[in-house]
Formats: C-alpha cells, sequence, structure tokens
C-alpha cells in the first residue's frame, strides 16, 4: 500500500442565505482528510474528472454565473456567485452544507483494502461515478470501480459513465418502452455523438436536433442520416419529413425550457397523421412521448396542445434509469462503455485545468456556457 499523505484538496461548494431571499454561492479548496481504505475499499488518486452540465448544478445552484468574481476563502483562493432574491429556497436543504463536487472521473488506485476485490485494484486504472471527483484523493467502494483496459490514460477514461450511460440508457429506454426510434435536441455535444454512434452501430433510426449549420455537418461526418437545424426557417417541415421517415415517437430533449419539447410532439403528431387512413379528432392514438433530461434553457417550458391526446411529457435522470433496469443490466451497459472508451465513447475537451485553475471567473465563464465544444477538464495533480 502507497503510504497518503494526511490531507488532499478538494473543491466544495457552499450556499449562503441573504437577508432578502437571495445569497451567494461560494466554490474553495479546502484540505479533507485521505482516510485508509476499509476491507472493501480503495483510495483513488484523481488525474482527471470533466465538468458536465449535471456537475454545474451541484458547483452554482440556481447562482447567476456571470455575477462570479475571485475571493478569498478560509483556506486560499475562492469564487463567489449571487443568488438572486427568491431563489435560495430551491436549495434551502443544502443551505450552509459544504458540498463535495464532482460526478464522475478516473484515477489510479494507490491503496487498497485487505479484500481480494480490493487487492485486485491496486495500480490500476479506474474510473467511479458518485461524486466528490474534483478532489486529489477518492476513497471508493471496490465494486464500484469501473476498471479500464490496458493503455487507457485517466483522461481517456475520466468521462465513463455520465454521457455514455446516459446515450445507451436512451436506446434500452426506447426498446423497454416499445418505440422504434429516437429524437435528441442538442445532438452535437459530445453525449449526442456518442449517441449517433450507438445508433448506427446497432441500427437505430435517430433524428438530431442541432442549432448551427456546421454542427449538421459534424453530425453528417459522423453518418447521421437525420439532422434538422432548429434555427432553420423550415425547421418544422423539415423535423416532421424526418419523423415520418424514421418513424420515431420518443424524444430526449437536453434543453428542457422553450418550446422544443411541445414541437417535437407536434410534429410527431404531423407525421403519424399524415399517414393515418382516416381523421380522428383526438389525434393519432400511437403515444408519442418526449423525456426531458438537461435544463440548457432555464425558461418555462411551454407546449401548444395540438398534437392530441395520446402523448406525454416526463423527466429522465440516469440514476434512476439504472436503478430500474437493475445491477445487471447497469454492469453490462458499463463493460460496453469500457470496451469501447477509445471509440464510440471517446471524448473530447476544449481545455484542462487544475483545481485552481477551475476557480478563475474567466474559465467559469466559459465552461459555465454549456456550450457544444467547450467541455472543460479538471486534473487534480495537474
Amino acid at each position: 500500500m502507497t503510504e497518503l499523505p494526511d490531507t488532499g484538496l478538494a473543491l466544495h461548494s457552499t450556499i449562503r442565505k441573504g437577508d432578502s431571499g437571495g445569497g451567494t454561492v461560494e466554490l474553495a479548496l479546502v484540505p479533507v482528510p485521505v482516510a485508509d481504505p476499509g476491507p472493501e475499499e480503495v483510495v483513488i488518486r484523481v488525474e482527471a474528472a470533466p465538468i458536465n452540465p449535471s456537475d454545474l448544478g451541484v458547483l452554482f445552484g440556481p447562482a447567476d454565473v456571470t455575477t462570479v468574481r475571485g475571493a478569498e476563502g478560509e483556506h486560499g483562493p475562492a469564487i463567489l456567485a449571487d443568488i438572486p432574491d427568491g431563489l435560495a429556497r430551491l436549495v434551502a436543504g443544502r443551505l450552509g452544507q459544504a458540498i463535495p463536487t464532482g460526478n464522475e472521473g478516473a484515477g489510479v488506485v494507490v491503496a487498497a483494502g485487505s479484500s481480494a476485490r480490493a487487492q485486485a485494484l491496486m495500480g490500476l486504472v479506474v474510473a467511479v461515478l458518485g461524486g466528490s471527483m474534483y478532489a486529489e484523493y477518492r476513497l471508493a467502494e471496490a465494486k464500484r470501480c469501473l476498471v479500464l483496459p490496458e493503455g487507457t490514460t485517466p483522461a481517456e477514461g475520466a468521462s465513463c459513465f455520465v454521457n455514455p450511460l446516459t446515450a445507451l440508457g436512451m436506446v434500452e429506454t426506447m426498446r423497454l418502452e416499445g418505440h422504434a426510434a429516437l429524437v435528441h435536441t442538442a445532438a452535437a455535444s459530445n453525449l449526442g455523438q456518442m449517441l449517433q454512434k450507438i445508433c448506427t452501430a446497432d441500427d437505430v433510426p435517430l433524428v438530431n436536433i442541432v442549432r448551427r449549420a456546421e454542427h449538421e455537418e459534424l453530425l453528417r461526418d459522423l453518418g447521421a442520416e437525420h439532422v434538422v437545424n432548429s434555427s432553420s426557417d423550415t425547421f418544422m417541415a423539415d423535423l416532421i419529413t424526418a419523423l415520418a421517415e424514421t418513424g420515431a415517437t420518443l424524444g430526449f430533449d437536453a434543453t428542457g425550457g422553450g418550446k422544443l419539447a411541445g414541437q417535437i410532439l407536434t410534429a410527431m403528431e404531423a407525421a403519424l397523421s399524415a399517414n393515418a387512413p382516416e381523421f380522428n379528432r383526438y389525434g393519432s392514438a400511437t403515444l408519442k412521448q418526449v423525456y426531458i433530461y438537461g435544463g440548457l434553457d432555464r425558461s418555462q417550458t411551454v407546449l401548444t396542445r395540438n398534437f392530441g391526446m395520446a402523448w406525454g411529457l416526463g423527466g429522465w435522470l440516469l440514476p434512476h434509469f439504472l436503478q430500474r433496469i437493475g445491477p445487471e443490466a447497469s454492469d453490462r451497459l458499463r463493460q460496453r462503455v469500457a470496451a469501447e472508451i477509445k471509440t464510440t465513447f471517446a471524448s473530447s475537451y476544449a481545455k484542462t485545468v487544475t483545481l485552481r485553475e477551475a476557480l478563475d471567473p474567466a474559465a467559469v465563464a466559459v465552461y459555465a456556457k454549456q456550450a457544444t465544444g467547450e467541455k472543460y477538464l479538471v486534473t487534480p495533480h495537474g
């Protein structure tokens, strides 16, 4: 067992309520104890952890990221951001608590407990999902570690869970719920590119919705047959055509707010009704379902109900899905990710930053935008 330091730095987020119902969020590096592993545990020297959109919710909560500014924390540099009046109530359960951050990451096992399972991981590169990954060291249960193929670096395996399992989960949900094709928004993202590769390999028809012409080209270069641009004047007509050609009746929306989810349901109904043998005032009897799984648009979700009565709009979250399918099926998906980590599930990053650099307001201004092609990777040890 490697001799461990007494403490290691970790990035924590703390929300404090103000007098008027607003407040502030503070991100700061704090020293935390590095505990010796129990029999079924290992200690991972974290080498790489991505900043995903889901991480931003823990990092900043409801704060306005345009107000981010440098500050001095109890243990060194920190940043602050303001929470608008009335929004602190949304995170009342975590007020005053220092929350560890970072959903997933990868590193090298430097200490292992006495069990055979833990000892077998010693010195290996592993990936972990479960929080507290923006840290120099992470204590983890051995059974929760995903061993990466030989020759895989921590940076290559850092995004092993959130995006890959979400993309696979979309296809699995389609099969479980009896649909035959998919629609996906914000489709040029790292996750969207993975989904296109999965659908190509598994022969699943996929309609990609993007916002820029260059994103159309990117997906077509990956083999996408159906790409529609929501910024185009012909968006709805193009979407209806793509849905009619694919038969897609299940959509996953990363934006959340605005009209897009409703537009997808409307286009699904139009595609189904165009081939209906006769008019039905209640619309098609085929279920049209859209799941919101992200919040790129924080405005209200707007539905104009012109898509009949057989429809559904709901939320979709990866942990809930994994619980639904059970440990055996979940492990099958994890093993596929590991086997294809350098191909189907390869991730790209705009920039690599240390823990301290992640607290630079200039860096926050970039990665907090959640823009396609601007994903950051944190390397806790530099």
